[in-house]
């Protein structure tokens, strides 16, 4: 194939994907003939996939044209071990200036895949590992396909801002029809990039068998060969005039409207028009319409961010921005919780399944203990019942959990984490009592959401090893951790607690001592500006609906009912009192409180939601109202200057914190980059700052 595409200019070297050409006589399987078995490597192990980028795709091409001049029986692709491919390499789409380039790197890979799917010769992946996005595609181009049952599988594009854009949004539906197609494409990447495991894969018809990895490559050759000796056949439907093409279209555009609170972004759109087109479209139709479309997204500030936000999320993930050297962690090898509630059981529960260490819960009394020290049982029995984990591991993990009202329990932990009231004077009272139980090396780690962590360690003998250890609702979901140092905290410590979150598998960031943190801090200045322009006398349906077609996952109210009145108007009322006037107690929040109304929207009889009547009745009736695009415009404003004064102080040392922080910690989408990028893109960061948080083109077109 004579093609010259070169990476843009600033991308990093493409690590190169090999395609290695072996023939394997087929009569030890009861075939005639030769399998041409083309294996991608990039000679790295599992820790760098193969991927495919200009020069994978030109090697995958030779390796086809070799295969077929030997004149085979039959053509099969495989990876190397663990992984068969994770698809295209996306380091070089944000170095991409032009659109040609775009669609040169979309109509290539297409070149190259479709050899496999319009070759005379039948043609089969072996899908041995991993294969996620183009990874799937090139297996999906061919004729037939096996999967290892420990692989998983998916197309994740419409989770990152792009569309299968090799063949995936084009063959699938015509493969296994529009219901199964939007529930790959569509539901599953949606859902938090939901991978499909090997069942799932076989029962939705992506894959035809599924077979063990200690013998797969030899099963795959034989059925290989039992296709080609007639033994086996497979038939494949025709979809074209199926009924459910409407409702399933239907149906994942519901589920991007309310992935997104109601806007219609440009991805998950065009996905959608691709699988609908895919109904009547020729292949080469269907391919042609992807390059398009990869191309126009590609030429997008939304998909720069969130490609910007995936490699943030990413290189977070694996290195924490200022953390110390690993080696200064303290070993963990049991660990108190203060608590036995809902938050506090969570953490138990998420501390047991993965440090394996002894677990000790303490309450006022015996009877909430026990109470806590059950609900983690149980949720051990739930996850036995949906086969999550063996009835051996959670008879061994239930052993390590215990409860108690005496807090001389604690003596001998290594770490201790507290979740109880969020009252200062208790935690410190907590801290002080502690300290005569645990030694000086035991870390006092704090779940507070706003409190000061350094006042809590005053009066303390040893309060370098006090910490914040903040997560977010629900435990065991949420990815971020904040791991909050004082003045006083010393490497060590930090050092421990980063190394305990790296054992829950979180991403974390290292942020200074300060009211509410990042993601609180960012959350009530963004949230009190929606309730006081309410208050004002802005209609709730206004205020509520002005961020809808930004993209956010609920609009702000859903967002108070699912933190509740009181947890929100205790995080204002300790703002307001240490950063000042700018954040403000709303009365209306406040009424809400102090009559026990608990949610501004409720479930109507017909199961549609509406605004509650009794936290209308408490609304301050101003006279000021504002239209949504000024609501808008003063909640954004408030987020660009609250994050360039935490900046400025110190609270985090990078805007690719705050980013990640409201990405992982808010669950705020990809294409706003977290939440920094946009305000770029707006102007609203230069308007309200004097200057923007991101260079252009870190995550934005040049």
């Amino acid at each position: 194939m004579s093609v010259d595409i070169k990476l843009p200019e600033g991308a990093p070297e493409e690590v190169v994907t090999q395609a290695l050409v072996r023939e394997v006589n087929l009569s030890a399987f009861g075939a005639k003939g030769v399998l041409a078995l083309i294996t991608l490597d990039n000679t790295l192990d599992h820790n760098r996939p193969n991927t495919f980028g200009p020069q994978s795709l030109l090697a995958l091409d030779a390796a086809i044209t070799a295969a077929i001049a030997s004149k085979p029986a039959a053509i099969a692709i495989t990876g190397k071990p663990f992984i068969f491919a994770a698809g295209a390499d996306l380091s070089a789409l944000s170095f991409i200036t032009a659109r040609e380039q775009s669609l040169g790197i979309g109509k290539l890979g297409h070149d190259v895949f479709r050899r496999l799917g319009e070759s005379n010769i039948p043609t089969f992946a072996f899908i041995n590992g991993l294969a996620l996005g183009g990874g799937l595609e090139v297996g999906l181009h061919c004729h037939y396909r096996t999967l290892a049952s420990t692989a998983f599988t998916a197309l994740p594009e419409v989770f990152l801002g792009l569309i299968p854009g090799w063949g995936g949004a084009t063959i699938l539906p015509k493969l296994i029809g529009p219901e199964r197609a939007v529930q790959v494409i569509m539901l599953n990447a949606l859902n938090n990039n939901t991978m499909m495991k090997a069942k799932d894969a076989l029962k939705l018809g992506v894959v035809d068998v599924v077979y063990e990895p200690s013998d797969f490559l030899e099963r795959s050759i034989a059925f290989a060969a039992s296709v080609l000796n007639g033994a086996t056949k497979i038939e494949r439907k025709d979809y074209s005039q199926d009924p459910a093409w409407e409702s399933a279209l239907a149906t994942g555009k519901a589920a991007a409207l309310k992935k997104y609170g109601g806007a219609e972004l440009a991805s998950p759109m065009k996905a959608l028009e691709l699988i609908a087109a895919a109904k009547s479209n020729t292949l080469g139709q269907g391919f042609d319409a992807e390059d398009l479309a990869l191309a126009d997204l590609t030429m997008s500030d939304p998909l720069r961010a969130s490609l910007y936000a995936f490699n943030v999320i990413q290189k977070k993930r694996k290195k924490v921005e200022g953390a110390p050297k690993p080696a200064l962690a303290r070993k963990v090898g049991k660990v108190g919780v203060v608590g036995a509630g809902l938050m506090a059981s969570q953490l138990a529960l998420l501390l047991l399944r993965n440090l394996k260490c002894p677990i000790v819960m303490t309450d006022i009394d015996q009877e909430r203990a026990d109470k806590g020290v059950a609900w983690v049982k149980n949720e051990l029995a739930k996850l036995v019942e949906k086969k999550r984990m063996s009835p051996e591991s959670a008879a061994r993990l239930a052993l390590l959990i215990s409860g108690s009202s005496d807090q001389n329990t604690f003596a001998g932990c290594d770490f201790i984490i507290e979740a109880i009231f969020e009252e200062l004077s208790l935690k410190q009272e907590l801290f002080k009592k502690l300290e005569t139980i645990v030694s000086p090396e035991c870390v006092l780690a704090t779940n507070t959401s706003s409190l000061s962590v350094e006042r809590m360690s005053e009066g303390l003998k040893n309060p370098e090893r006090v910490v914040g250890f903040h997560f977010f609702n629900p435990v065991a979901i949420m990815p971020l951790l904040e791991v909050a140092r004082t003045s006083k905290t010393d490497d060590a410590t930090t050092a421990t607690a980063i190394s305990v979150g790296k054992e829950l598998k979180k991403t974390m960031i290292i942020c200074k001592d300060a009211p509410g943190f990042v993601v609180n801090r960012l959350l009530t200045r963004f949230m009190g500006e929606i309730t006081d322009a309410v208050d004002e006398g802005t209609s709730p349906e206004v205020a509520d609906n002005a961020m809808r077609a930004i993209g956010f996952p609920m609009s702000p109210f859903q967002l108070l009912d699912l933190v509740g009145p009181g947890v929100a108007l205790h995080v204002s009322e300790t703002l307001h009192a240490n950063l000042g006037d700018r954040y403000r107690i709303s009365p209306t929040m406040a009424a809400m409180v102090k009559q026990g109304v608990r949610n501004f929207y409720v479930k109507n009889d017909d199961g549609s939601f509406g605004a509650n009547p009794a936290a209308l009745a408490l609304i301050h009736k101003g006279d000021s109202p504002s239209t949504a695009e000024q609501v808008r415009s003063r909640a954004l404003t408030a987020l660009a200057v609250e994050a360039r004064m935490m900046l400025d102080e110190g609270v985090v040392s990078t805007p690719a914190e705050i980013d990640l922080c409201m990405l992982m910690g808010a669950g705020w989408p990809m294409h706003l980059g977290g939440i920094l990028p946009y305000l770029d893109r707006e102007g609203i960061s230069e308007a309200a700052c004097g200057q923007r948080f991101h260079a252009k083109g870190v995550a934005s077109l040049p």
